[in-house]
Parts: structure tokens; sequence; C-alpha cells
């Protein structure tokens, strides 16, 4: 997510920091490169230059050149200003006095709004709510198979007519009604995909809306797509009336234009970013926490928070309480890697972490770091409980056979039993209170 931008940033602010003092030279090369940064990040050229404009003058009225730190002052600025530009509003869920409240998603064909609609529905079952998918896309082929499935994943009832009758209004109706006698606090109500230059469909969504009175109308927009995923919002804003954006597919977003320049050129808040295909990587939109992440500073509030909805915190205590009595082994790092990965992609994780374009350069790609989890878990579930248990006295046959089974090598196999001895003697250091063992405990090199 935005390595390309934040990349660029970390270069820029590490240059500043090791500055005592600076002058007015160095702060208008500094505003230059950001700008450079922004326009390859696609944002607007005017938006950037305004931008600039505002973080300089700051810097000058604040007569930073002769303060203490004025390149760590110069940062705060320029994080200020993000923060201004992704948007200081409301960005939670919008709720009516009458329930159930009502969302409805609408977006292009292929934005990821069906899958969205299930991601929604997911983060509001998490916090105790009720919601109920409404499958109101009569257009696509198999768009309610596909709500259907998600919501059977999810174990979150949806609302579907099998009828020939192509009114999604009276879907819609009639999905509302049912939430209302069943006691359900939210409607998703996922609507056919559309263009905003097709004047018949357009039509179909304001009579929708109209009718409907919904809560909150979310346009879902890929944010790979960059300033058209922009002016799709701004069209459908104007001819709809918006109460919120959610940038999906951002994960696959090095640039960042979208995320950036949605807001201020919108005027209407970013609710949610998806983060990744997983139903649980959505994530509720916080422009401070995103201003961190583009700067390269981590989100480090975010990651404790999935991490606390993710991980067993019984289960993480008993690890800990091997891991002292230095009985950890292959079964329970098994555990380890299953727990990590309901947090998200490994991309995902480092992207919360301070420094993360660095961290993620050094890697061969976060693809092949998902291979090697997935490789992991291959090579120890084809193993016995008791080779889990015993790992140092796997030999040569059972070294052959499990390899096999996972289809891995001989050499593969090696390497994992190799990094799992050396990882037991960091936690036995660690476990004794050792310092330095404490840097070895983890995943890494798996």
């Amino acid at each position: 997510m935005f390595d390309n931008l934040s990349g660029k940033f970390s270069l820029v602010f590490e240059r500043l920091r090791k500055k005592g003092r600076i002058t007015e030279a160095d702060v208008d090369d500094t505003m230059r490169e950001i700008r450079l940064a922004l326009l390859e990040a696609d944002v607007n050229f005017k938006i950037a230059r305004e931008f600039i404009s505002q973080v300089r003058a700051k810097a000058l009225e604040l007569d930073l050149l002769k303060g203490i730190s004025p390149g760590q002052q110069i940062i705060k600025l320029v994080n200020d200003e993000i923060i201004t530009l992704l948007g200081t509003g409301n960005h939670e869920l919008l709720t009516s006095k009458s329930k159930p409240n009502v969302i409805m998603l609408i977006g292009l064909q292929g934005s990821g709004k069906t899958t969205t609609a299930a991601k929604i529905a997911a983060l509001l079952k998490k916090k105790n709510e009720s919601p109920l998918l409404v499958a109101a896309d009569l257009r696509r082929a198999a768009a309610i198979d596909q709500l259907q499935a998600l919501g059977s994943q999810l174990e979150i009832p949806v609302y579907a007519e099998n009828s020939e009758t192509f009114d999604p209004l009276n879907v819609c109706k009639n999905g509302i009604e049912l939430a209302r006698k069943s006691g359900h606090q939210w409607v998703i109500l996922d609507t056919g995909g559309r263009l905003q230059t097709d004047k018949q469909l357009m039509e179909e969504l304001k009579t929708l809306k109209t009718s409907l009175e919904p809560s909150d109308s979310l346009l879902v927009v890929d944010a790979m797509t960059g300033q058209d995923a922009v002016n799709t919002a701004s069209e459908f804003n104007e001819q709809i009336g918006l109460t919120g954006l959610v940038l999906s597919k951002l994960d696959g977003d090095t640039r960042g234009g979208a995320a950036l320049t949605a807001n201020h050129v919108t005027g209407v808040p970013i609710k949610f970013v998806g983060t990744g295909e997983k139903i649980h990587e959505l994530e509720i939109f916080h422009a401070e926490r995103m201003a961190s992440r583009i700067l390269g500073m981590g989100d480090i509030v975010s990651l404790v928070e999935r991490a606390q909805q993710e991980i067993d915190q019984e289960a993480a205590a008993e690890i800990e309480k091997k891991i002292r009595k230095s009985q950890f082994d292959l079964n329970d790092f098994l555990g380890q890697l299953e727990q990590v990965q309901k947090m998200g992609s490994i991309s995902s994780i480092l992207d919360m972490l301070p420094g993360a374009s660095k961290v993620k350069s050094q890697l061969p790609s976060a693809d092949l770091s998902e291979q090697k989890l997935r490789r992991t878990k291959a090579m120890i579930s084809s193993m016995t409980m008791w080779e889990r248990q015993h790992p140092d006295r796997i030999n040569g046959s059972r070294r052959r056979r499990i390899a096999q089974g996972s289809g891995m090598t001989p050499a593969d196999l090696n390497q994992l039993l190799n990094q799992f001895k050396h990882m037991q003697k960091m936690m036995k250091q660690f476990a004794t209170g050792s310092k330095r063992g404490l840097s070895g405990f983890g995943i890494n090199g798996f």
C-alpha cells in the first residue's frame, strides 16, 4: 500500500532529520521533492501545488528556520496537511431514528461492491450488531449466488428473491421489512453495478435512494484506478448524493492518488478501505492513521487493534508458558502461523510497521513471504503429532516421507528444521532472561 509514495517521503524526511539547521533553500528543495512525489502518486497538479503552498507558508510563518529541530517540525506540518487533505470530518456509519439502519452500496461493475457488502456485514457482526444482506444486484450473473456464498461463510443471513420479475426496488423493500420484523439493526443493500454515464440506470438508482431513504449511500470505487476513481465519485455524488466512499483494493495501490484526494475533490468522507481479498481485510478509515502510513511511519494502533480482534489471547498466554518452560514445539508453531495469518497478509501487516517501505524492499516479494508461510504449514501438517513434538528426532526416512507428503524437497525440510532449532535456542535464552534471545524471537526466516 502506497509503497512508492511512502518510500519517497521516507527518503525526504530522513535527509531532513539529519539537518540541525535548515535554510529557506532547504525548505524549497524539500517542497519540490514532496510535490514531485505527490504528482507521481497521481495527485492532481492543482491539489499538489496548493498542498505545497500551504506547508511552505506555515513553515515560514512559524519561523522554523530559527527553531530547534526544524526538520521534525516540517514533517509534522506535512503530516497535518495530509490529514486535512484526507478529510477530518465524520467517517462513521450514519444511523437513523427508525430501525433498521439501511446502507445502500453502489458502484461500477468490478469495483468489489458485493465483497465489500459482506465485509461491512462482518465488521458489524464483530461489534455484536445484527446485519442482514440484501441481494439487489439483479443484473450481474451469479451476483446473488456470490452474496449468498459469502453470507453462508460468515453465518450472516442473506435476503434474496428468485422471481423472474426484474424489480430491485421491491427486493430492497421486502428485505428491509424482513429485517424490521426479525430485529436486525442493519440492512446492507448490494445494488447492481452501473456506469455513471448510463442515464437509465442512474435514474433507477435515484428512485431506489428516494424510495428507500437509506441512512448511508456508499460508493465503492477501485483505488487502483487513481484519479478515475475520484472522477467517478464526483459524478455519482452530483447525480445521486453520497454519504461516504469505500476505497476497495487499496492494498494493490502503490501510488495513493485516490486515497489522498477523494475527500478533497468530492467533499464526501472515506468510510472504509479494503486492504486485501479476505473477508476481514476491511478497515474503518482514520485520516490520522492513514497519513502515518503514507509518510512511512506505520500504524501501530491499527495493528494492535487487529491483533486484539484476531489473536486468541488465551492461546497466546499458553504459548508464553510453553516458551518459558522450553516446551514450544512445531505443533505450537503451526498454531502461531495460523494466528498470524488471521491478521491478514504479510504485506498488510508490514504496512502498519514504521519504515514499512524499507522492510518490504528487502523482501523478495510479499507473495514470496506468503508462499513461505504456506510451504512451512504444508511441511508441518505432513508430520505426525510425535514428529511435531520431537523435531530433533526426525530421521532420514521420516524426512523423505514428510517432504514427499508436502510436495517439498528434503532440503526444504532440513532448512525448516534448522531454523526452528535456532528459534528454540533463542526462545530458551529469552526464557532464562537473556536480552540477546529477544531479538531472535519470532518467525523470521520462515
